[in-house]
Formats: structure tokens, C-alpha cells, sequence
């Protein structure tokens, strides 16, 4: 099968288009013809780092990276149950290997596609998805009438995190360009800061909850628009020890966390997606051949919603 190569890390270009051995099943897989890829900030980021390489594939080389599909089971194994031969189903693979034209998934993992989005809109879910998912439900109680401050909202997790707060009942502020704005406040925004030309920390305070996927000065900024008692999450490391000792003595509980996978979160979304509560956005699709392309526009980290390539 085709599949891209990865011999060591580097830039886009090291991504190289090759043959590899199609997936042989273990008890409890389906395979999957993919139909669609998504590109994520983390596939750039593992491309690039030898150590992350090695962290999750060992030694062996070349890898193949890719965590978020979609496409039609056409073979299963001994327990898979509730799947059949001929699903549309989408998926995060918790051990990447989904830059490929098959891949073989564990039937825990899968959530169906919902009938009236593409399989280039469900491969744009799982891993921004969960990203924004887990967080929201899991680490933060909101109530109806909170107030919630989601930055980076344009982006192919604040995108998900502005509509599922929506869903949850909060209150929406979202940060994001001027150009943006259109597009952050169609999502279901309450209210808008352009970060270019306002500082979000002197036009607005009191907030409930802050979702971080920005870190640095925005994240610091952030904990003096908290209510005391309130929360701020980062999916990114909290590298300054400092930033911690600042939210404590504020009343302010500042924790990261870090995207899990889990079908049955994903299979939540999916139903979600199904009543048309929320919506992926793509930015772009590029063909099979244009995977360079596509991780050098991750790389911008200026894409409003989702890359995706089709297969």
C-alpha cells in the first residue's frame, strides 16, 4: 500500500511517498481504507523532533506518522462487534501510522460518520476534537450563564471549543484575528477581542473559566481576568513554575491537560455532529500528493479550522 515514509525528522520534505505493508489484523481490529486525513500542530511538531519519533516508534524507521482518519472498514477480526464490513467510521489512532491507504483500528477506538458530513469533515474531528472536548466536560463544571474565555478561537481547536461551550451553556468570549472575526462569532461567540489591536486583560475580567492554547504572556495575562475560584486549562505545558504560584495566590486553579484518546469521548462528538450541534471547519483539502503542502501550512499556525487531505 502507499503510505508516507518518514526516515528521519525534519522538515516537510522528509515526509516521502513509498510502499508499505498493508496492516495485518489482531483480534479486536478492523482495517480501513482511509478516505481522508486530518493534520494537526502535533503531526508537524513529531515530524520534526527525533525524540518524539523515537518516544513513540522505538528505533524502528522509517515511521508513519498520522493519528486522524475516516474511511470504510472493509475487513474486521474476532471481536468487533457492532461494526460491520462497508462502515464509515472515523477514528484517532492512539499509535499514529495513519498516513496511509489502510490502516487497522481497534474497534474501541471508532465512532461512526454521521450520514451528512464528508469523510474529509470527519477526518478534521478527532484529535482538535478531543483536544477541546476533554477539557471543557471533563476538567471544567460549567454551568449555564458561565463565562468562558477561549483563545486562539479560530483555530482548529478553539473553533471546536467555542461551539462546544455554546452547547455546555456558557457564556462566550473568544480571541482571534480581526479577520477572523466573522467566522469566530458565526461559531456561536457572545463577544470578540481582536488580540492585534485590544488587550483581552483590560477590556474584560471576572470570567469563570479560560481555555489556553497559546501559553506564554496570554497565558499569564489570563489569570488576572479569572474570578477568584475559577479555572483556566492550557493544552500546553506549564513550563514557568512561576505562572503557578501566581494563579494559587489569586484563587485560581491553572492546570494543563493533555488530550487523551478515547472513543467513547469520540463517539459523544459524533453524536454531537449528528443533531448538527457542532460543525467542523476546513480550511482546506489537499490531494494525497500534497502532504508537504499541508504540514507547511499547519506550520503557519494561521489556518481557521482544519487541513485535511483526501486519499
Amino acid at each position: 500500500m502507499k503510505a508516507y515514509l518518514l526516515y528521519e525528522a525534519g522538515g516537510p520534505d522528509n515526509l516521502l511517498l513509498g510502499e508499505a505493508q498493508k496492516p495485518t489484523l489482531k483480534n479486536g481490529e478492523v482495517l480501513v481504507k482511509v478516505k481522508a486525513i486530518g493534520i494537526n500542530p502535533a503531526d508537524t511538531i513529531y515530524r520534526n523532533s527525533p525524540a518524539f519519533i523515537t518516544a513513540l516508534f522505538g528505533e524502528y524507521r522509517p515511521a508513519v506518522l498520522g493519528w486522524d482518519i475516516s474511511g470504510e472498514i472493509v475487513e474486521k477480526a474476532e471481536g468487533t462487534d457492532g461494526f460491520d464490513v462497508g462502515d464509515a467510521v472515523f477514528a484517532l489512532l492512539p499509535n499514529a501510522r495513519g498516513y496511509a491507504e489502510f490502516v487497522a483500528v481497534n474497534a474501541k477506538m471508532l465512532a461512526r460518520k454521521p450520514g451528512h458530513i464528508s469523510f474529509e469533515e470527519a477526518a478534521a474531528l478527532p484529535m482538535a476534537g478531543l483536544t477541546a472536548w476533554q477539557p471543557l466536560v471533563r476538567g471544567m463544571n460549567i454551568k449555564k450563564g458561565d463565562k468562558i474565555l477561549i483563545h486562539a478561537a479560530s483555530g482548529g481547536v478553539g473553533h471546536y471549543a467555542v461551539q462546544m461551550a455554546k452547547h455546555l451553556g456558557a457564556e462566550v468570549i473568544a480571541t482571534s484575528s480581526a479577520k477572523n472575526r466573522d467566522f469566530v462569532m458565526a461559531l456561536g461567540a457572545d463577544r470578540h477581542i481582536d488580540y492585534q489591536s485590544e488587550n483581552f486583560w483590560e477590556v474584560i475580567d471576572n470570567v469563570d473559566f479560560v481555555f489556553d492554547s497559546v501559553g506564554g504572556d496570554v497565558l499569564e495575562h489570563s489569570i488576572g481576568v479569572v474570578k477568584p475560584g475559577g479555572t483556566i486549562i492550557s493544552i500546553l505545558a506549564l513550563t514557568n513554575e512561576n505562572l503557578k504560584i501566581k494563579a494559587k495566590e489569586k484563587n485560581v486553579n491553572l492546570s494543563l491537560w493533555g488530550m487523551q484518546p478515547n472513543g467513547d469521548d469520540l463517539r459523544a462528538i459524533a453524536d454531537l455532529i449528528s443533531k448538527g450541534t457542532i460543525r467542523p471547519h476546513i480550511a482546506k483539502i489537499y490531494p494525497f500528493a500534497a502532504m508537504a503542502e499541508a504540514h507547511a501550512q499547519v506550520e503557519t499556525r494561521r489556518t481557521a479550522g482544519k487541513i485535511v487531505l483526501t486519499v
